[in-house]
């Protein structure tokens, strides 16, 4: 059944909020699939205050609809009105980001509210995006530390050890040592202080590891820093000048 917008009242005590930019994108859903509120009708009460989609109904008053679908929840009493709000904003599960990826565009899915990466392929070409990011700055100690303390491994040992008592075949053991490597947690403060009582030598070869970064220029031609082919251009651009 359907009601006059105006006939239904917000629930003051419903926990659920969403944010402006979402609030944007359920404005638009509800504008270019208006067929949703048919199949995911507001849920109200006898006194038609709502219990379910308080969020949806602003975004139905925003997109100007004068009417909107509603299902009258009867009976319940006042703890399961409650209840119920809360189980209706629960998200159970997760989603299955292989299927997703391979069957939908990443932008499509951030203007349906989900919290999705972005793939550089399904970016507009002319949207070009730049990100703030501030690298820590350590204040060099003294003495130089043993390199036994720049490093701990021990997450790795432990699953590395695992990998070497599985019943699994040698060459799936070598893939899985390989990547249990990326369990080293790396202390780069006391990285910065080896770093500055090394030789010459031994600096070069761990600015090519990528464990300081010395030469943003060099970190972006060796790939450790990512950007944009626009954003790219411009910066060798202006570093060749």
């Amino acid at each position: 059944m359907k009601l006059k917008i105006n006939e239904l009242q917000v629930n003051t005590e419903n926990p659920r909020h969403i944010k402006d930019e979402k609030f944007k994108k359920l404005v638009s859903s509800i504008i270019e699939f208006p067929e949703m509120l048919d199949l995911r009708p507001i849920v109200i009460d006898e006194n038609n205050v709502i219990l379910g989609g308080n969020m949806r109904y602003r975004a139905c008053k925003e997109a100007g609809l004068k009417e909107v679908p509603v299902k009258i929840a009867k009976g319940l009493t006042d703890k399961q009105k409650k209840e119920f709000i809360i189980k209706d904003n629960v998200g159970f599960g997760e989603w299955d980001w292989d299927i997703i990826g391979n069957e939908w565009n990443s932008v499509e899915l951030s203007d349906w509210g989900l919290d999705v990466w972005q793939n550089e392929d399904d970016k507009p070409e002319e949207e070009i995006l730049s990100r703030n990011i501030k690298a820590p700055a350590y204040d060099v100690k003294d003495e130089k530390p043993e390199i036994s303390i720049l490093y701990n491994e021990k997450k790795t040992k432990e699953l590395v050890e695992k990998i070497k008592k599985s019943k699994i075949t040698n060459t799936e053991k070598d893939f899985l040592i390989k990547a249990a490597q990326r369990h080293t947690v790396f202390n780069y403060q006391n990285i910065a202080d080896f770093y500055a009582h090394s030789n010459k030598e031994v600096q070069e070869l761990m600015e090519e590891s990528a464990l300081v970064v010395i030469d943003l220029h060099d970190a972006i031609k060796n790939g450790f820093v990512q950007l944009t082919n626009t954003i790219k251009d411009i910066y060798f651009e202006e570093n060749e000048k």
